[in-house]
């Protein structure tokens, strides 16, 4: 009887495969209707948006979700382990092993059958083949990355402030983000009061950090409004952050970045933010269409070429109706697809047909720490409106909140705001190890 129960597999354990998941386990898995595993190649989870937070260190170790934990509580399995292949006519997925840091093999290659499978891996960074790239930058697309990223950071603070009276000691900190968009502003806004709190800490002063966003277009913030954008640009301009527009990277090497022009910045600390796509293994995966940057192909219900996997989040290409183009990759889309997928799946156990998804788009906002929050929103009444200060915050905020409803319902959201509320009046303002 077992073996008859409808296996989901969910791949990928971001905003959209863990509302995915809690939400079929709660409506699925709890009444045995369905068995659903959640497979991800880390245990934890924190919602991308606040990546740049983390990297900075100035995010709260607590929001961090530990998957076992969640499928504990919402009736669905958690399954550690990166998917490396796909099997379409055997309907399973291989898993390749998991190694320790010191390669030793901790759990071993695995198979997983399904009768219904949901891609939701995210993107990572699009390097572009730009040489230097990959073996120079920093990446913060992954919670461990943006560990690493932070450690190296403070590292980087302590040589630099105990380096004693040399040449080191009087040469700044330069750290360069690559890419305009919103990780790589919001990241340059963090790390411009990163560098204020240090400081105050008794490390490195302020104006000895030099922080510059480099970007090939003419603008930051090609979503938001040319007014906002140019609004966006004063801002980060009145903190000292050094923007060079117009400029395309052609090379990073360990020390510097080369843009086409020939400028040379010099960098003690690179970061990658310059556009995304799907990880290279899918662009391979048992003959799914995919497109340039390795999405794969969905149609208006969000389904690939195969009617039993869909694909949903960052790594799904689903043509925006009405619209050039296709859905973009924010966190409200992968929201939306997950409710959307979510209903065709139920309706899939009930021999009904997938539902249509339709993308609504509630605008996007920018966050700048605490200096500003800028953004538009849009709804069928208001058009298209501006907003900027405490209320665009209170919006960007309430994103968040969103998705933490989806995941842990209303109380447990409401609880877990108020301990931050508390941890924040007895801890250091940013993490220091």
């Amino acid at each position: 009887m077992a073996d008859e129960v409808h296996k989901i597999v969910i791949v990928g354990g971001g905003a959209a495969g863990l509302e995915l998941a809690t939400h079929l386990g709660h409506n699925l898995g709890k009444t045995g209707r369905a068995e659903v595993t959640l497979l991800d190649a880390s245990s934890t989870h924190i919602w991308k948006p606040l990546l740049h937070e983390v990297a900075s260190g100035t995010l709260a170790e607590a929001e961090e979700i530990e998957y076992l934990a969640q499928a504990h509580r919402n009736h669905f399995r958690f399954r550690l382990g990166r998917m490396e292949g796909l099997n379409r006519t055997a309907k399973e997925i291989y898993i390749s092993p998991t190694l320790n840091e010191q390669g030793v093999e901790l759990i071993p290659r695995r198979t997983f059958k399904y009768d219904t499978l949901v891609l939701a891996v995210g993107s990572v960074s699009n390097t572009f083949g730009i040489k230097g790239v990959d073996r120079h930058c920093m990446f913060i697309d992954t919670t461990a990355q943006a560990y690493r990223f932070q450690k190296h950071l403070v590292e980087s603070y302590y040589i630099k402030s105990y380096a004693g009276q040399n040449s080191l000691k009087d040469k700044p900190l330069s750290i360069v983000i690559v890419g305009a968009g919103a990780t790589g502003v919001e990241l340059s806004a963090e790390l411009h009061e990163v560098t204020k709190l240090l400081a105050t800490y008794g490390l490195e002063d302020s104006d000895k950090v030099k922080i510059t966003i480099i970007e090939a277009a003419t603008q930051l913030l090609p979503a938001l409004p040319p007014r906002l954008s140019a609004a966006t640009q004063q801002q980060l301009l009145k903190l000292g952050i050094g923007l060079k527009l117009g400029r395309r990277v052609v090379e990073v090497t360990e020390n510097a970045v080369y843009t086409h022009d020939g400028e040379v910045f010099d960098a003690d600390l690179k970061v990658w933010a310059a556009g995304i796509k799907a990880p290279d293994w899918m662009k391979n995966l048992d003959g799914l269409e995919t497109n340039a940057i390795n999405q794969l192909i969905v149609d208006q219900t969000l389904k690939t070429g195969d009617d039993n996997i869909f694909a949903i989040g960052d790594c799904a290409a689903c043509v925006w109706a009405g619209h050039q183009g296709n859905v973009p990759p924010r966190a409200q889309a992968a929201h939306q697809q997950a409710t959307a997928v979510a209903k065709s799946i139920a309706n899939r156990l009930k021999n009904k047909p997938p539902v249509t998804f339709v993308y609504r788009d509630y605008g996007s906002l920018v966050s700048l720490g605490k200096y500003s929050t800028v953004g538009s929103l849009m709804g069928s009444l208001m058009g298209t409106v501006s907003v900027g200060g405490f209320i665009a915050y209170l919006v960007y905020l309430s994103l968040y909140k969103m998705h933490q409803i989806a995941i842990h319902g209303y109380f447990r959201t409401a609880m877990l705001s108020l301990s931050n509320l508390f941890r924040r009046s007895t801890h250091a303002k940013i993490k220091m190890h």
